[in-house]
């Protein structure tokens, strides 16, 4: 039993999309997947001979329009899953904190941990966790919209914490070209976080980053809450 790991990258909005599966079943999930890069997407999981399990969404992304809907169109057996927090009429499975989704003979187990948006959950297959937005590559997610807060945020990084010291860090974005980090180089060298910050002192360097909205939010946003089924503009 091995596990077919494939890290993905949209280079517009600096999203990191993957592919996991069990390479004697062939049942794969994909995580993050985004509109603009489908095709590639599609045309890997037909040239791998997989079978299309489930489709992730760490939470409702502000920065890219998914491609979940498309790729459940395409792999018709898949099912869309997003946190329970994300109330989307568009999501098959609306997963708990705690729950598991099998996938061959491996499974992923779903982490709640709001903070960048309410709805945001992070992931753990084996030695690996997928944080979406919670917890960056030295950073973390801003919290100054869809019901996001830097409380909940620290706290979440905080449970992220307790997982082994060992296992790999894979978020949802990077804008330095980084891939992957570990839970132990985020306890230590994390700049908003790491080296035993308080929550007051967290608070306070979350709440000093100044970021002007993501470009595409008026139609990301809207467009994620139908799971990429249609393009919404919401002008502001």
């Amino acid at each position: 039993m091995s596990l077919i790991f494939r890290p993905l990258f949209e280079k517009e909005s600096s999203t990191y999309t993957y592919l996991l599966a069990d390479s004697k079943t062939k049942e794969a999930i994909i995580i993050d997947a985004v509109s603009e890069t489908k095709q590639r997407d599609i045309g890997l999981i037909e040239e791998l001979g997989l079978t299309l399990k489930y489709i992730i969404e760490t939470h409702v992304h502000a920065d890219h329009i998914t491609s979940s809907c498309p790729l459940k169109e395409k792999f018709t057996q898949a099912q869309i899953v997003l946190s329970e927090a994300n109330a989307v009429a568009c999501a098959d499975v609306l997963i708990k904190d705690g729950e598991r989704l099998d996938f061959g003979e491996f499974n992923i187990k779903a982490m709640s941990t709001p903070g960048h948006t309410d709805g945001c959950m992070s992931f753990v297959v084996s030695d690996k966790v997928f944080t979406g937005d919670a917890l960056l590559i030295r950073s973390c997610g801003r919290c100054d919209f869809q019901g996001g807060s830097v409380d909940k945020l620290f706290n979440s990084i905080s449970k992220l914490f307790t997982l082994p010291d060992e296992t790999y860090v894979y978020p949802a974005h990077d804008y330095g070209g980084r891939t992957v980090s570990s839970i132990w180089e985020e306890k230590a060298f994390n700049e908003m976080i790491g080296g035993g910050v308080d929550k007051q002192e967290f608070v306070r360097r979350v709440n000093a980053m100044e970021l002007s909205l993501p470009a595409k939010i008026h139609v990301a946003v809207p467009s994620n809450q139908v799971c990429g089924s249609r393009i919404i503009t919401n002008k502001p």
